[in-house]
């Protein structure tokens, strides 16, 4: 019912991209990377000793490995676009805020 409210069908060839423009709609998609990546600063930042960088850090050791392709670990993706030392890169607020435009 939405859909008529906008002029548009489900047969009519229009984007998302459109749809959330028109909307003024935000991509939650966006929004959950934006917020991953301002919380993985934030605890990079910090040096009181807190629990939440131990755990983005802990390697599990469960013995045997599993075959097939590893799971994915939450700081995989920042490591993919921040490099391994992205500890170091939140550290710099203006590189830090640079590199979320790639990210997000």
């Amino acid at each position: 019912m939405e859909s008529a409210m906008l002029g548009v069908s489900l047969r009519d060839p229009i984007r998302d991209e459109e749809i959330r423009r028109r909307t003024r709609v935000t991509d939650i998609a966006q929004r959950v990377a934006k917020l991953k990546w301002q919380w993985a600063g934030h605890i990079a930042g910090r040096t009181d000793g807190c629990w939440g960088l131990k755990v983005l850090e802990w390697q599990p050791h469960t013995g045997k490995r599993s075959v097939g392709r590893p799971p994915t670990r939450w700081t995989d993706d920042i490591r993919r676009d921040a490099g391994s030392r992205w500890r170091q890169a939140a550290q710099d607020r203006g590189l830090w805020n640079s590199l979320q435009m790639t990210y997000a």
